[in-house]
């Protein structure tokens, strides 16, 4: 059990309007931060105001890109109540990026008493607006003054949050998606399944060039073959084909999404077949799109929660997913899980956390 000390701001910022939010450019009050020290571990849990923060420009942060982050969100129901959800599977996911990056864990009952404690500072920050909500970052950074490559000595954990509207300005609207085949996202080996900076700086190239092109996000293929489907942006990806639906196995190069999970538990109670353990090819994909078994396209991640695709190009060949129509599963998923997290329908799996 941390011992948070807790220091209040004396200069409270305004709050934006919540009909006009955005999407992760306000920030609340106040912040989390821990500091971890070798041989003395994790110390100093505080919340203090909201301010920049002071690095030595030799921070190794700034080198060797030793850094985590986690996103997740705290949501207000009707009557008011504060909540989150499946905070432990983003604690889990922290630890997992850890061990990969060589940084030292943080125990989940300490990083979900962090949030919750942040969140209960700041919960007037928790908007109440139809589809917005407070966006948490958590995130790790290396603070040792270090030019030599090795893991740091000393860290930072901190928890910033945002409160927040609709990640994609087309909202629910199927957008259009770019299949890349120059760049890479992640190779077997890598750093694929966890979450740090330098996956999402190197898709921004692959990202630019969909933008240019007329289309909303990429989706990457496998970094061996070129041919295998696995994340779409920033989301995990799911195709249902031919009543089968599949989403790329997290086998070293998928992030596994905690909405992924979720969405893969509700359709087996559903009664769908999910086929998460073998690899769906592009080609494969394309010729279900011609023969008219390419039922629906979605991705999944906390921003957006389910972001349903209405076409795919991929070489020179564009098809329509569902007539360019938001699918009755991608449908069905979105109000069912948005439904659980604002409260408005009942929590039967013990997916919610209240602050």
């Amino acid at each position: 059990m941390l011992e948070i000390k807790v220091t209040k701001t004396t200069t409270p910022k305004e709050k934006p309007d919540q009909n006009n939010l955005g999407f992760g450019t306000h920030y609340t009050d106040h912040m989390f931060r821990m500091d971890y020290t070798e041989g003395q571990g994790w110390h100093s849990p505080r919340i203090e105001p909201y301010q920049p923060i002071s690095l030595d420009p030799a921070a190794m942060v700034f080198h060797y890109a030793q850094e985590s982050f986690e996103g997740m969100k705290a949501y207000r129901t009707a009557e008011g109540q504060v909540q989150l959800f499946r905070p432990e599977k983003n604690a889990e996911r922290l630890q997992s990026t850890h061990e990969r990056l060589c940084i030292p864990t943080i125990p989940v009952e300490d990083f979900v008493q962090a949030v919750k404690a942040l969140v209960d500072v700041d919960r007037d920050w928790v908007p109440s607006a139809p589809g917005t909500s407070l966006y948490l970052r958590p995130f790790t950074i290396a603070t040792e003054p270090h030019l030599g490559v090795k893991p740091s000595a000393t860290y930072e954990f901190i928890v910033i949050a945002s409160p927040s509207g609709a990640y994609y300005a087309e909202g629910l609207d199927p957008v259009k998606i770019y299949v890349e085949d120059e760049y890479v996202r992640a190779t077997p080996g890598g750093t694929g399944f966890i979450k740090c900076g330098g996956n999402y700086a190197a898709s921004l190239a692959g990202q630019m060039k969909a933008h240019e092109l007329g289309y909303s996000q990429v989706l990457w293929l496998d970094g061996v073959e070129r041919k295998y489907v696995e994340e779409v942006g920033s989301m995990n990806c799911f195709f249902k084909i031919d009543g089968v639906i599949r989403t790329a196995p997290t086998v070293g190069t998928v992030l596994p999404g905690i909405t992924r999970m979720s969405c893969i538990e509700l359709l087996r109670d559903w009664g769908y077949t999910v086929d998460c353990d073998s690899r769906l090819s592009i080609q494969e994909v394309m010729e279900a799109a011609h023969a008219g078994k390419l039922e629906e396209v979605f991705g999944t991640g906390t921003a957006a929660v389910v972001s349903p695709v209405g076409k795919l190009y991929y070489e020179g060949d564009e098809v329509t997913v569902n007539d360019g129509n938001i699918g009755q599963v991608t449908q069905r998923l979105y109000d069912t899980l948005t439904g659980i997290q604002w409260g408005v329908l009942p929590d039967e799996k013990g997916w919610i956390v209240k602050v």
